[in-house]
């Protein structure tokens, strides 16, 4: 230990008998020395600093609790301990300091204080340099308003498809928030079209704006959107009058399930499939009609996720749109490795916003 150090054996023991002013006054000496050197302190050395730090801070004035946190939280190697108890500290303002810079802050540490404590500290921990994905995960599912602008904003942060998700759904009839979620460059873009689906003409013009490669696409959704595409194919292109007898008869026999998809799939049954998919996703007829016959829908791959159907299976169905003419051939490799990409809870929330969309056909009931 330095000479220095050696101070810290002649608070050590009065730390005990030491009123608030005097363990203030304490506090910020062995601070001083911490920050006049902690370039040059061994790991025990810190470790030493840190078991009197925290000593020291408790009962002190919540001013005094400010500065020691303004003061340590830029220093990369401040004692872990002393700064964790400051995170927690009930006072946003002690904690602040120390949740928007501290590097020793792990992400566990920082969804226990997310959950566990209130907005101001959530909005502290949207303010660091880079958010990782499960703190993301929990701000956008706990945050206020204020909160979540300040995350969206934070070209720092990652977001999970689940993340992405919450924030569709937490930005509707919002349009800041719509367009701060649109704006983002990595959203996907199934989720990119659920955005647009459900946003002002406001923003769907910003969007294209942000996303200029995907302006034709935008313009499909909104059409769709807009009840224009379902008005002009209210009537299938095929005739799924025996179809729906054979579904309906393994359905109520238990039997409609990835085996007897897959096998339709084979057989080249292509309206079996169509509506075996439609009863398994609780979706209309036409929706999945679509789905399977519109060479650039990806919403296949989205329904086949959402119910947990194998790859091997969606190899399957997409062989059969190939053979029908609704895909290229060279293209099955593609669409397969989207749908290995794709996360299942993505699927399922997109698929959950398909049903609760208005449709001109209801959905076949299970």
């Amino acid at each position: 230990m330095t000479a220095e150090l050696a101070f810290i054996d002649e608070i050590d023991g009065p730390i005990t008998r030491a009123s608030s002013s005097r363990r203030s006054e304490m506090l910020r000496k062995m601070t001083d020395l911490f920050v006049d050197g902690s370039d040059q302190f061994t790991d025990e050395d810190i470790s030493i600093f840190d078991g009197v730090l925290v000593r020291l801070a408790v009962e002190i004035e919540q001013s005094a609790r400010e500065l020691l946190a303004k003061r340590l939280a830029p220093i990369r190697n401040s004692p872990p301990q002393i700064i964790r108890a400051l995170a927690f500290d009930d006072a946003v303002a002690v904690a602040r300091p120390v949740l928007t810079q501290a590097a020793q802050l792990d992400d566990k540490t920082l969804v226990e204080i997310a959950r566990t404590k209130g907005q101001g500290h959530m909005l502290a921990i949207s303010n660091r340099a880079s958010l990782n994905e499960p703190v993301t995960d929990v701000l956008v599912e706990l945050g206020n308003r204020e909160v979540l602008i300040n995350t969206i904003d934070n070209f720092g942060a990652s977001f999970s498809d689940n993340g992405f998700s919450t924030l569709i759904r937490r930005s509707e009839g919002d349009d800041m928030l719509a367009d701060l979620v649109g704006s983002r460059p990595e959203i996907p873009a199934p989720l990119l079209r659920v955005l647009i689906a459900k946003a002002s003409s406001a923003v769907r013009i910003k969007l294209e704006a942000v996303h200029p490669q995907a302006k034709a696409e935008i313009h499909r959704v909104v059409a769709e959107a807009a009840g224009h595409v379902e008005a002009r194919i209210t009537s299938p292109m095929f005739d799924y009058t025996a179809a729906m007898a054979s579904i309906e008869s393994l359905r109520q026999s238990g039997k409609l399930d990835e085996a007897a998809l897959a096998l339709f799939a084979k057989r080249g049954a292509f309206e079996e499939v169509t509506v075996a998919l439609a009863v398994m996703c609780n979706l209309p007829i036409p929706f999945v009609e679509r789905s399977m016959t519109r060479d650039r829908s990806e919403n296949l791959a989205v329904l086949a996720k959402a119910i947990g159907l194998s790859w091997s299976t969606v190899n399957d169905i997409l062989v059969l749109r190939a053979r029908r003419g609704f895909l290229a051939q060279g293209e099955i490799v593609q669409r397969l490795a989207r749908f290995n990409r794709l996360q299942a809870a993505t699927a399922q929330e997109i698929l959950r916003l398909h049903r609760t969309r208005p449709q001109i056909n209801p959905p076949i009931q299970k």
